[in-house]
């Protein structure tokens, strides 16, 4: 006797009418990706200004100051316009919960604005000097988390693009935002001083190529969503000006220009780069099988590596 073959169909990956099933990200644009840019120049740039300062580059660490303390304020002023009114970013401060990925990032964006905004003045004033010195070194130190933080912020959240990418996306934005960075010394600082810069570029643009790929490729079908459409295209802009400024910037070693060139193009990547995941993410919640097809691939998995069910006792 023939064994029997089911006949029912796999099920498809839809939801009910097609609609969404989670939320599209209700952060404004450019708000919002401009935050995350504005963050990680920022920070890489306050880490950059440290180490300039403790080895005797003076025009970098100036540079780095005062682009992180611009940034800085410049991406408070991006939330705060996201959020609709400025009483709305204190309150993020009356309570910190290390359990929060926003109360933490907010713990870290508030202080290490107001450092920055403390070693700038001393940097333009000549005043202040100890505490514009610790102001500096606390900057440089919050460097790193200012960041990745962001990182943090978008995979803690349901939508599916961010959220899978949860192991790359610190990675790219640390990658980036380094490159960023260093895009803003070699396009300010002269080039007796840009050596450091230099090497902060490429190890950055290598950084970020390596998590850009696995997103694109490790993700299953949510890589699709950043290699197709609006956030194809931009992700695939900041991967070209990113290989052009790391190759200006190995030519630009004496030429001023080659240099300023090699800044700008990592500095346009560093913003295609925030709208291309933003785009992503967005694209990945208005798509239900971008959420559908992971979640079962999850249970199946889960199903296979389960221990077999016990009776129950008699």
């Amino acid at each position: 006797m023939s064994r029997e073959q089911a006949m029912v169909a796999p099920a498809e990956s839809r939801s009910y009418y097609g609609r969404p099933i989670v939320k599209e990200p209700a952060w404004e644009q450019p708000d919002v990706p401009l935050y995350l840019f504005l963050g990680g120049t920022a920070g890489a740039s306050a880490s950059m200004a440290a180490l300039a300062r403790a080895t005797g580059l003076p025009r970098l660490a100036r540079t780095g100051t005062l682009v992180a303390a611009g940034g800085s304020l410049a991406s408070v002023v991006a939330l705060i316009h996201d959020l609709g009114r400025p009483e709305r970013f204190l309150y993020m401060l009356r309570v910190f919960k290390p359990t929060s990925p926003l109360s933490v990032g907010s713990w870290i964006l508030a202080p290490f604005s107001a450092l920055a905004t403390a070693s700038a003045a001393s940097t333009l004033t000549g005043r202040l000097g100890p505490l514009g010195t610790l102001a500096g070194a606390g900057t440089g130190l919050l460097g790193p988390a200012m960041c990745t933080y962001t990182a943090v912020l978008l995979a803690d959240t349901a939508t599916p693009a961010w959220h899978e990418g949860r192991r790359e996306l610190p990675v790219l934005f640390a990658g980036s935002a380094a490159a960023s960075g260093a895009g803003a010394a070699l396009l300010l600082v002269p080039t007796t001083e840009t050596a450091p810069a230099r090497r902060l570029g490429l190890a950055g643009a290598a950084a970020e190529r390596a998590a850009g790929h696995r997103l694109e490729h490790d993700l299953g079908v949510v890589s699709e969503t950043y290699r197709t459409g609006r956030a194809g295209t931009l992700l695939k802009a900041g991967k070209a000006l990113t290989a052009v400024g790391a190759g200006l910037s190995l030519l630009g070693g004496r030429s001023r220009l080659a240099s300023a060139a090699a800044g700008a193009a990592y500095l346009a990547a560093g913003v295609c780069t925030r709208f291309g995941v933003f785009a992503a993410g967005v694209a990945s919640a208005r798509d239900p099988k971008y959420t559908v097809i992971p979640q079962r691939e999850r249970m199946a998995r889960n199903t296979k590596g389960a221990p077999a069910a016990r009776g129950r006792p008699s």
